[in-house]
């Protein structure tokens, strides 16, 4: 009984300080001191705004920093909606575990059975590829098919349609390789097997049992809302306001568009960690599909882009010296998601943000709370080292091509080397060319300088693989890309 009469009194003292809830642990959330470090961090990396939203203790702790818009001044608050990018995926995948429980479908069904209209140039991997491979990005299907098919309810159905002639990144099966066009076709087979449009199944399936009222998919929606502009600019200086909000077409929701609070964010990921249930005890999904989306399903070769060591059923999957972790990266036109969970910490951290060196106040504001609120070690940012080996780049260099992008590796006469990166295709407006010195690692990793701060890193890792059919690929941002000459 004392005990508990000092566990309370030290509850009570800490929260007139100004600190949270206690966690399992002892380990108190200190409002006040992390408002600071989020200030203190979003002025240093040149953010404009930021929201933080940390469950700890069972409870969730709400921050917001810097403005929306830089040529407004609107100020952030912590109910302020920012693009999630490619967190949208795991909402996807959430829906997608749904109808497996239902009985609707299986992970192992091939896709082509329970969506004809679903094809690629290949008919072997059209009849090969699986729920369970579009899920864990392992269908071989590519990431930058960049088709805009309008703003009606059948937009998805007419992307897939056009999906038909895009060529594989490579054979299911055989690796990873990040592909967003193999979410936007599961987004199409929640509609097809739930008789509504994706985004009204978002609504109805997760949306509304999980009570996330801020958590949207449509543009004319967050505008009821406190929503964060987009900003860009060069590395080290604020930001300006970018030309578009957003230039994803409606076609893109299930792999990069879910429009969001960070508390809404958090609420989504404790619906994950309390085994499926809601607040108010509704079952949204069964404990056994929540476990399996944390299952690794494969490696990854690049273990540093989203800082994780494999891929689950929509999730990300972190080894932090031996504890596990799970969540999800994204990013939309200058604005930058991350979302981190530490289960057996009971800890879920989501941190939205709008432009600058938002990788950098991730990394560095990740490490001080999961250390301290978790027991985990952040691995440290990507860099080559000082003296790097020396490395024959022989069979590196040559062209690379997949939909969307060509990656031109050319040597040096002093032995060093360079990457060319284009965007092609659909995508050759996105962005310019980027020319970029690689710097070596390892025989097969390298360090390339020069990306520009679109990628809100001083180096970007380039992979290279040989995938198990014997075909050489690079990785940029996850994606395997085959080297063509």
């Amino acid at each position: 009984m004392s005990e508990n009469l000092s566990w309370n009194a030290e509850g009570d003292r800490q929260a007139k300080r100004g600190w949270g809830t206690l966690d399992s642990a002892g380990r108190g959330f200190h409002l006040e001191h992390w408002q600071d470090r989020l200030d203190e961090l979003r002025a240093a990396h040149h953010v404009p705004g930021a929201t933080l939203a940390v469950l700890a203790g069972g409870e969730i702790h709400e921050l917001a920093a810097g403005v929306l818009h830089r040529g407004t001044g609107v100020e952030t608050t912590t109910d302020s909606v920012f693009l999630s990018g490619s967190i949208a995926k795991v909402y996807t995948a959430t829906l997608v575990m749904r109808l497996i429980d239902e009985g609707r479908l299986g992970l192992d069904t091939r896709v082509a059975d329970a969506l004809p209209e679903f094809a690629t140039p290949d008919p072997a991997a059209t009849r090969a590829i699986t729920v369970r491979q579009l899920l864990s990005h392992t269908g071989g299907v590519t990431n930058d098919f960049n088709h805009d098919t309008g703003r009606g309810d059948d937009c998805l159905a007419e992307y897939v349609r056009a999906a038909r002639d895009v060529p594989l990144d490579c054979p299911p099966g055989t690796a990873i390789s990040y592909g967003g066009l193999g979410y936007i076709v599961l987004g199409r087979l929640v509609e097809v097997l739930t008789g509504r449009t994706w985004d009204q199944a978002l609504k109805d399936l997760l949306f509304t049992p999980l009570g996330l009222e801020r958590s949207m998919t449509l543009p004319e929606e967050a505008l009821r809302f406190r929503t964060a502009m987009s900003h860009l600019g060069d590395a080290g200086a604020d930001p300006d306001p970018a030309p578009v909000w957003d230039m994803m077409p409606r076609s893109a929701g299930p792999a990069g568009r879910v429009i969001v609070s960070a508390g809404d964010l958090v609420r989504f990921a404790r619906m994950h960690l309390d085994g499926g249930l809601a607040p108010d005890g509704t079952r949204v999904m069964s404990a056994q599909a929540v476990a399996a989306m944390q299952r690794r399903e494969v490696d990854v070769p690049d273990k540093w882009t989203v800082s994780a060591d494999g891929w689950g059923l929509g999730w990300t999957l972190y080894d932090w010296d031996g504890i596990a972790g799970y969540g999800h990266d994204g990013a939309a036109i200058g604005q930058y998601s991350y979302l981190r969970v530490v289960p057996q910490a009971g800890v879920a951290v989501a941190l939205l943000t709008n432009g600058g060196g938002a990788r950098r106040l991730y990394a560095d504001l990740f490490a001080e709370l999961l250390a301290e609120l978790a027991g985990v070690r952040v691995p440290d940012a990507f860099a080559p080292e000082r003296n790097p080996p020396v490395v024959d780049m022989t069979a590196l260099v040559g062209t690379y091509r997949r939909e969307g992008v060509a990656i031109t590796v050319t040597r040096h006469d002093d032995g060093g080397a360079r990457m060319l990166y284009e965007f092609v295709d659909g995508m050759k407006d996105l962005s310019p060319p980027l020319d970029m010195e690689l710097t070596p690692i390892s025989p097969t990793v390298f360090a390339a300088s020069g990306a520009g701060p679109s990628f809100s890193e001083d180096h970007m890792p380039v992979v290279f693989s040989t995938l198990t059919d014997g075909t050489r690929v690079c990785y940029v941002g996850m994606r395997a890309t085959p080297k063509i000459d």
